[in-house]
């Protein structure tokens, strides 16, 4: 599945309930929430916008919808990932690496870390 569009805040919240839960009513995201808590019908009415964003599929089980992930979290993670690099690095993986490298003042073993992950997944290494 193709990702055109983004998660807001709110709605990216409710789908990591979703991706943990794998599905679940608007009570159980409800009880899963940190507090302060949404009122029921605002969860409602975010759960509603997920599916219509074809985000969230659900199935009708009695009185209520059980609500399931349509998408995964690793794909929507590397759509929106690319996005960014895309946007703010010009597509290159280098600069958003060395950005992140130095905002985020790696250690030196934290560095080596990462060569040997690139290394490990380098078939040409």
């Amino acid at each position: 599945m193709e990702i055109s569009r983004e998660l807001t805040k709110v709605e990216l919240q409710l789908m990591q309930v979703l991706w943990e839960m794998k599905e679940a009513s608007v009570n159980d995201i409800l009880e899963a929430l940190p507090i302060p808590k949404p009122a029921y019908n605002t969860v409602s009415t975010f759960m509603r916008i997920l599916v219509n964003k074809e985000f969230v599929g659900y199935k009708a089980v009695g009185k209520y919808h059980l609500y399931y992930p349509l998408i995964n979290r690793e794909s929507y993670m590397e759509n929106y990932l690319n996005g960014v690099k895309n946007t703010f690095f010009s597509g290159s993986l280098r600069s958003m690496i060395s950005f992140f490298a130095k905002k985020e003042q790696l250690s030196k073993s934290e560095l080596e870390g990462i060569i040997k992950i690139l290394n490990d997944n380098n078939p040409e290494s």
